[in-house]
């Protein structure tokens, strides 16, 4: 007899949101069963691997490791994405808007969205703009890039409670995707869904940003928060929680310590180069399985190690 698992019946549904514009846009949730349980039910899009690019040169900030496979491009944001998507086969690029951070460089909002922009034109795969979480910085900056680029479907990252108002009323204007961010709380998360459906942004596009945190730093809690929106939206029927998911995985992992100490200053921890690569591969994994639709990441070998697991899942 051979065997059977078990199988779940589940009364929600996530729901399916369009990334970008063109041949290259990419579609997001629609599942109908948690992570990876195809044996329960239908998932019609895997996940997705997004790889991030800086606007500003993170060589001052960055491990060895890490910097070796965007060598030459990493003082040009729009040749980095190119090379993310031709060399490493990026679905999606996030611009991480460094250069924005009123406690840094402090560039001006204009000039920060026009090193978005060149990087909007130089790639036809969708594009997340994720800001540094200052909501006056962020708001200036969002309504110039969503009106740069009209219709293409950008996502805007982070939507927040202090800000959605503006970047929720530019991507209405511009037709872009919202990113709502919440501190890793359910309800939190819910509530800012029900804010920005009430100012008249649509279902169909809006992604939840539960805020996420690395190995070793916080990895369980994201990852029960992110089961628990899941279990909200597949088994509870709660419409303000059946949207795609997701995470910001390089960020949380290599600004850990850990991942930027040398072999010599931590023999015990192995290999410097290894060690950063699998901690962002096992966070990311976890992520996946907690039922993150798309997975932020930074080096081309630790997405190598999570796009065979997700074609093995899948």
């Amino acid at each position: 007899m051979t065997f059977q698992p078990s199988k779940q019946v589940y009364s929600g549904k996530i729901r399916e949101v369009t990334l970008g514009s063109g041949s290259k846009a990419v579609k997001i949730g629609g599942k109908g069963v948690y992570a990876f349980h195809s044996f329960e039910g239908a998932i019609p899009n895997a996940p997705r691997i997004a790889m991030e690019v800086w606007d500003k040169d993170p060589s001052d900030e960055w491990a060895e490791a890490v910097k070796a496979p965007f060598s030459g491009v990493l003082d040009d944001p729009a040749a980095w994405a190119r090379k993310c998507v031709q060399d490493y086969g990026a679905e999606i690029i996030v611009v991480q808007t460094k250069s924005a951070d009123p406690n840094g460089d402090n560039l001006a909002a204009p000039d920060v969205a026009a090193k978005v922009k060149k990087v909007v034109d130089a790639v036809e795969v969708p594009v997340i703009v994720w800001g540094v979480a200052n909501p006056e910085k962020d708001v200036e900056i969002m309504r110039l890039v969503a009106e740069n680029s009209p219709g293409r479907r950008i996502a805007m990252c982070p939507v927040e409670e202090g800000d959605y108002k503006q970047i929720g009323a530019a991507c209405l204007g511009y037709k872009q995707v919202a990113v709502a961010s919440s501190p890793i709380d359910v309800n939190l998360a819910k509530q800012l869904n029900i804010l920005l459906g009430n100012l008249g942004v649509s279902a169909d596009d809006l992604v939840i940003d539960p805020t996420t945190g690395g190995l070793g730093y916080g990895l369980e809690y994201t990852h029960s928060v992110m089961e628990r929106i899941g279990q909200a939206a597949l088994t509870q029927e709660d419409e303000k929680l059946q949207q795609p998911i997701i995470a910001s995985v390089a960020n949380e992992t290599w600004k850990c310590k850990e991942a930027n100490l040398s072999t010599e200053e931590a023999p015990a921890l192995g290999d410097a180069a290894k060690r950063g690569i699998l901690m962002e591969a096992i966070t990311a994994v976890d992520l996946l399985i907690a039922g993150a639709d798309v997975v932020i990441m930074r080096h081309p070998e630790a997405v190598k190690l999570v796009r065979s697991y997700i074609a093995k899942m899948m």
